[in-house]
């Protein structure tokens, strides 16, 4: 099965799938499935769009509408997880996934589908350690605070994740595993995006509960995006009792811009018994009605159950009894519905209504599928809770220990990416988005002694098991990605090499720094910045 995986869409449906085409008539082939890894911007209005946390200028329609009204339809089937640059109200109404137009599906905050035999897994939103033991509470109209911390990862999708024990073949994430790097070219990413240097070295660049899921999912491929630059890596994992040892092939992907590597379709083994057409995936339906009652509706932190005393259950994994229930109940059918309808009013680019507001609706996509599965509507059980005025935590009806301390050293506690003096020339912030100047001037922070990684259940391999020396890692790439696919796609590509951030500051990178507004740190000190 051919497999086109994509970066950040940034929502130039029109141009993915029109490069899709091109590639297929080029090289004589064909491409089954779409997978895009975050930035997806399913905005389908002007409501929609007020909830993207983007500066004002960078808030644009572009062409998902289309596919959302009919006017269009996707001619591959696609795949998404959310990012960090999204019309959350829109994600939010699907926590469990769901179609966002016919033949485009979204995988919900995280979630395993299955595609003539492929195992298809995703987790989305980006990782802040400060709401990641908070419950999904956040719904328009957002605050200045909830618009950014409502696309930040929880630590009950990753736990809900780590039940898994069956093997994985792809597994998506918008930002990249912590470490990740240190397993492909270090150099020559370090020569592309020199910004990077410092939380490499560090070891704080990328995502500590991605990289803990890389360890326990293992799975064949990991695709992500969000530091806007092509990276491959092989990761050889160890053994794990009784199995084999596997190997995580990475890559990472730009976004969708001319003179940019931000597509490349690779060549992934499959069933060609199995259906053509997504499935549900039995063990991660097993999973979700175990942990039901683990969901966490409010800004309250709590840590998941574990095996320390405290808790009365803390293995949620399936069994071999609930599957056959679940399948039973299912009548022995895991298709997924194509059960699409539209739910708000479309964009109309002749009758533009620019003071429409966000929506907040029940989606009747999660509607069914909660009803199925007997599972909660995260969204619909958000609104309640804020027209009524109070809180709901289910954890707390069902087991009272499991809130814990936020000082609980079993989750990350620390997120040294907040004090990254990096400055990415490509991201979109939402730091002086008022101001109009043409630059601004941003503090270099230095990480304090302090902030250091501290998590458990999670370990970086030594460098020994890297494939080799970073002078070395040029094969490793280049097999990477002829093992993945001969064809990589890059817009425009060698006719005008893109041109070196220019920093005006001190050779050590500290004290001011001069750029452009689109110029901002990828990390700051302050409350957020992505």
């Amino acid at each position: 099965m051919k497999i086109a995986v994509e970066g950040c869409c940034h929502g130039e449906l029109d141009k993915i799938y029109e490069t899709i085409q091109f590639l297929e008539k080029k090289e004589n082939t064909k491409v089954d499935l779409l997978l895009c890894c975050g930035d997806f911007q399913a905005v389908r209005n002007e409501g929609d769009m007020k909830c993207m946390a983007v500066p004002q200028k960078y808030r644009q329609m572009q062409t998902f509408y289309k596919y959302y009204s009919g006017e269009k339809k996707a001619p591959i089937l696609t795949i998404f997880i959310g990012g960090n640059h999204e019309a959350s109200n829109h994600l939010q109404e699907l926590p469990y996934g769901g179609w966002v137009a016919p033949n485009i599906y979204y995988l919900g905050y995280a979630g395993i589908v299955k595609y003539q035999g492929v195992r298809i897994g995703g987790i989305s939103g980006i990782f802040k350690y400060h709401d990641y033991r908070k419950g999904h509470f956040e719904h328009p109209p957002y605050t200045k605070d909830s618009i950014r911390s409502a696309y930040h990862v929880r630590n009950i999708e990753v736990f809900k994740l780590k039940q898994i024990k069956e093997p994985m073949d792809i597994f998506l994430s918008h930002d990249w595993p912590r470490s990740i790097y240190h397993y492909g070219n270090k150099n020559q990413l370090l020569k592309k995006k020199d910004f990077f240097r410092q939380e490499v070295e560090n070891n704080t660049l990328g995502s500590p509960a991605a990289a803990e899921l890389l360890h326990h999912l293992q799975p064949s491929y990991w695709f992500s995006a969000h530091l806007h630059v092509k990276f491959a890596a092989f990761m050889q994992h160890q053994d794990k009792e009784g199995e084999l040892p596997k190997a995580t092939k990475f890559l990472a992907l730009d976004k969708c811009l001319p003179r940019r590597e931000f597509l490349q379709i690779v060549e992934v083994k499959h069933d060609p018994s199995k259906p053509d057409c997504l499935e549900y995936d039995l063990e991660w339906l097993c999973v979700l009605k175990a942990t039901k009652d683990l969901l966490n509706v409010t800004s309250n932190t709590w840590n998941m159950p574990e095996n320390n005393g405290l808790h009365s259950r803390w293995n949620y994994s399936s069994t071999e009894q609930m599957k056959q229930e679940v399948l039973k109940d299912m009548g022995h059918d895991l298709t997924i519905p194509c059960n699409f309808s539209v739910s708000i009013p479309c964009y109309d680019p002749n009758n533009p209504q620019h003071k429409r507001v966000p929506s907040h609706i029940i989606n009747p996509q999660t509607t069914e599928f909660c009803a199925r599965f007997g599972l909660i509507d995260i969204n619909a059980k958000v609104g309640q809770l804020d027209d009524e005025g109070g809180e709901f935590d289910a954890a707390e009806d069902n087991d009272a220990e499991s809130s814990g301390s936020t000082e609980d050293p079993s989750e990350y506690s620390t997120d040294t990416s907040i004090l990254s003096s990096s400055i990415n020339p490509d991201e979109i912030t939402l730091e002086d988005d008022e101001d109009d100047e043409e630059g601004v001037s941003v503090r270099s922070l230095e990480p304090s002694p302090e902030y250091s990684p501290s998590f458990s259940g999670f370990r970086v391999l030594p460098e020994s098991m890297a494939i080799s020396s970073d002078d070395a890692m040029d094969s490793t790439n280049d097999e990477q990605e002829r093992s993945t696919s001969e064809s990589s796609h890059t817009e425009g590509e060698g006719k005008n090499p893109e041109k070196q951030l220019k920093r005006l500051s001190e050779e050590n990178g500290r004290g001011s720094v001069k750029i452009k507004r689109r110029n901002q740190a990828l990390y700051t000190g302050q409350d957020e910045v992505e």
